[in-house]
Formats: C-alpha cells, structure tokens, sequence
C-alpha cells in the first residue's frame, strides 16, 4: 500500500523548473517510492545500493552516464558523488528540465558537492516521516495560527484522543511501520539505528566508535524538546564539548533531529541564544530511551517534552511538504520565560506554546506580553519593529475555543 505524500505537487512543480532534482532526508522516509510512483513510464530507475553498479557509477562514471541515459531516477546519489560533474555536462548540454531525479540522505560531503557542483541546476527538496495528515489522508495545509483558516480545518481533520495520539507518538513516522501492520516496532528501530550508525556515520572521521555514538544519540533523546547545553551533552555522553557539537550536526545534517533557534531582535533585552533541540521522529526518540508502550510514554516524566517535539515536528513538516523553509524560533530569557514557538513571517510574530493540558487556562499565555517591546521602537531605528499576530495554545481541547481576542486554544489534532 502507498501512502500519498503532502509534498507530491511541490515535486513536480520543482521538475518544471530544474534539469535536476535531489530528494534528501533521513533514511527509510519513502524518498526512492515516492519518486518511482511519480516517474513516467519511460524513467529508467537505478540504484547504487547495487554493488555492482555502484562500483560502475564510480570507476567509470561516462559509461555510467552512457548506459543509463536521461530522463532517469539514481538513488543514494551519495554513494557515488563522482557522477555529478557528468550529470552537470549532460544538462548544460541538453538544456532540458525533468532530465535526473536524485535521491540521497543527507550528509555534508554529498549536499557540498551537489551545491558546488550543480549550482543553479538543481532543485533540492526535502522530505521528512509521514505526517499525521498523511496518515490519516487529510488535506496537508501549512500550520497558520489564524482562527477562521483553523476553524475550517476543523471540518475536515481528524480528531484524537489521548490514547490515539500518544500510540502516534509512540509508533513514529516512518511509512513502512504504516504500510505492514507485522512489523515489530522494537526490531524496526534497532535496526534503523545499526543501519544508520554503520552506514551514514561511520565514514565521517570525527566518529571512530560506534557504541560512544550510540551512548551519545541517547544522551540527546533525552534532551528532545530541551535547549541545548554543549557542556552538559557532552560530560554525561563521555565526549569532549566540540565533539558534541560536531556530532550534533551530524544528527542535524541527517534530519534526526532539529535545532529551533532563538528569536533575537535588539529592542528584546537578556535573550539567551541556546538554540532548542527537538527529535524529529517521536518514535526514533521513544525506541533509544527505550520506553515500552504507549501507555507507559504518556504517564511518564517525558510525556510532555514527546507532546512538544510531536507539535514542532508536524509544524515543521506541513513548511517542508509545501516547499517552504520553516519560518520557525523560539524565546528564552535570562529570567526564564519562555515561548515554546515563533512563528515569523512579513515581519508578524506569532506566538504558540504547547500544553500537554484539555484546559491550560489563561496562564498559558502569560509569557507572549514579553514580545511587547517589539511593537513599539518609536524611539529606536525603524528597522527593528514587528508585529504581534494571532498567538495559539496547541493543547488536548476538544475544540478550537477563544482564550482572549488575539489567542486561542488550539486542539493538537488541528495542526
């Protein structure tokens, strides 16, 4: 069974426009399917997961490009890297769109080689676990705090209750554990991360044992939803502070997990500049702190922090699935009022915290007067000034409800 994908149109529109798209996100997502349902009768379709082909793509990569002629789809591009400089003279050569549909998970030396070697010719998109709008086949719209757009996706979302939401948290993203109702969760993960370790990380040299990585993914598990602490990390992970943050990014480089930055602006005093961490699979994160059901996640002392990053990662997703960056931060100060989420767009801030409640109260809001300063820099220079949009409470509410004028209870179904 194929799940269809939010981001589908945006592909194909990007097809119209470059000679070559790539395809990236973390591993077992769906890019290679999803790309193969798209592909017209005539695109050859080739691996270079095939050893044998591979090993053609990276000895002799001009009889590669004369076997495997366009338009054509080449998955886990990263394998072989030496293709790109004839893919880029078969384009400049053809001047055609649509030619080469590339698939690759992310890492530094295969996305700086496509952005040297294919620059202005390739429309690079990526692609994230299912959505829950995905899953549940509603229309997939990018999250907007905006109560008339909210009230009419009320009338087509599909509503969840604790238990149904927490075994989504619990179960993951991945299309596979969606489209095989036999599929053990516990084996899945383990050997998602054995791939992962062994196959994405252990050619970058700054990664020499494979069971301190492993110690170091769950150290940051148990960080979801938290700022990051370079130090902290990396004292309890047994690693030294600048490997901690070299192996962050690689965890960021393979879309594992999200980094929100701070929201800065200079009419806002004692901002601190951590930036948030959020895992982007809930079920990847569940798996590695090894957290047995659904039940047990949800009463547990990390049900809120799963709750949270569950929230930014379908925010994150609806941007991504619609070809959009996400516009997205967060606030800290030194005297620790915080705002989970900032959305900021046209020069608007939109504020959005996230309860794990049915009924937050008035309370939940108490932090977004902080942005104040912002709408008023009369006495400053004009360049600093924003507005305040519509602010959202994204809770367990049954219903999308008022909590003043500008603010609103936001069910977590709705996003």
């Amino acid at each position: 069974m194929y799940i269809k994908r939010a981001i589908e149109d945006y592909i194909l529109r990007t097809t119209e426009t470059f000679p070559v798209i790539l395809v990236t996100g973390p591993r077992q997502v769906g890019k290679s399917t999803m790309l193969e349902k798209l592909a017209e009768p005539n695109r050859k379709i080739v691996t270079l997961d095939d050893p044998d082909i591979r090993y053609l793509a990276k000895n002799d990569p001009g009889l590669f490009m004369q076997r495997y002629t366009p338009p054509v789809l080449i998955d886990e591009i990263q394998y072989a890297t030496e293709l790109l400089p004839y893919i880029k003279m078969a384009v400049d050569k053809s001047q055609r769109n649509n030619d080469f549909w590339l698939t690759g998970s992310q890492s530094f030396v295969m996305m700086k080689n496509v952005s040297e070697t294919l620059a202005g010719r390739v429309g690079i998109i990526k692609l994230l676990g299912l959505s829950t709008s995905e899953i549940n086949a509603t229309p997939s719209e990018v999250f907007t705090t905006d109560p008339e757009k909210l009230g009419k996706r009320t009338q087509v979302a599909k509503r969840l209750n604790l238990n149904e939401l927490y075994s989504r948290i619990f179960k993951g993203s991945m299309p596979k554990l969606y489209t095989d109702d036999n599929i053990d969760l516990e084996i899945y993960y383990r050997s998602y991360i054995d791939t992962y370790i062994k196959r994405d990380i252990r050619d970058l040299t700054q990664v020499a044992d494979e069971m301190a990585f492993y110690n170091f993914m769950t150290v940051v598990a148990a960080r979801t939803a938290k700022p990051v602490v370079y130090e902290e990390i990396a004292k309890e992970s047994g690693i030294s502070a600048p490997t901690a943050k070299k192996w962050l990014s690689n965890l960021m480089s393979s879309h594992i997990i999200a980094m929100v930055r701070p929201y800065h602006n200079n009419l806002l005093k004692r901002v601190t500049k951590q930036p948030m961490l959020h895992f982007l699979d809930t079920g990847l994160c569940a798996h590695l702190l090894k957290w047995s059901d659904p039940e047990v996640l949800e009463r547990g002392a990390m049900s809120g922090a799963f709750f949270e990053s569950y929230v930014f990662s379908e925010i994150y997703k609806s941007y991504l699935n619609a070809g959009k960056e996400p516009p997205l931060f967060y606030y800290r100060d030194k005297d620790k009022k915080e705002i989970d989420l900032l959305i900021y767009q046209n020069n608007t801030l939109y504020p959005i915290e996230i309860k794990k409640s049915a009924s937050p109260g008035k309370n939940a809001i108490k932090h977004f007067k902080v942005l104040d300063p912002v709408t008023q820099p009369e006495r400053l220079d004009q360049p600093y000034r924003a507005q305040i949009g519509n602010g959202a409470v994204i809770c367990m509410a049954n219903d999308l409800l008022p909590i003043e004028q500008k603010n609103w209870y936001v069910p977590v179904w709705l996003i």
